[in-house]
């Protein structure tokens, strides 16, 4: 299994990378169709996706939302700016905590990696003081629970004519 990466550039930006055992197809599209999203991107146990929206396309609404066993929950909003198939996705989001914290703008890209995929995420914060906020929530454990799901359902998918 593989693990993320988390690293900090500057005093706004936290890049995260991990590697998939799947071609950068399956993993993009994994990230953008709402039925493969909400198959996987659930963050640690005990969380489920209640509802998600994608329309990938430039200026296509992006809306997920998550609950978890004590009926607490979030949601985040934003839209696509721009996806190169396969390659690319640049997209703006922002929680809602309840409140909608100030635009967090990110880049991630999809590149051929032997038999697999790496896929880097660069996301740019407002400020230093909201990536602080952001890493002191245990941010880069949701995302490998929620990673290693996917890294899962890829896996089934090899034997599954209606995988990812």
């Amino acid at each position: 299994m593989h693990r993320l990466e988390l690293k900090t550039e500057g005093d706004r930006t936290v890049i995260v990378t991990r590697r998939f055992a799947a071609p950068p197809e399956r993993v993009y599209r994994a990230h953008v169709e709402p039925d493969l999203v909400a198959r996987w991107m659930t963050g640690p146990d005990g969380w489920t996706m209640a509802s998600c929206l994608s329309d990938p396309v430039a200026g296509g609404a992006i809306r997920y939302e998550w609950v978890n066993d004590e009926g607490a929950g979030f949601f985040l909003t934003g839209e696509y700016v721009e996806l190169q198939p396969f390659h690319r996705i640049v997209h703006i989001e922002r929680m809602h905590l309840p409140d909608p914290t100030p635009d967090n703008h990110v880049e991630t890209t999809f590149t051929p990696d032997g038999s697999g995929t790496l896929m880097v995420v660069r996301m740019t914060l407002p400020d230093a003081e909201v990536r602080a906020a952001m890493l002191g929530t245990g941010m880069a454990d949701g995302m490998e629970a929620s990673y290693a799901r996917l890294e899962s359902h890829i896996a089934r998918a090899a034997t599954e004519p209606e995988g990812i």
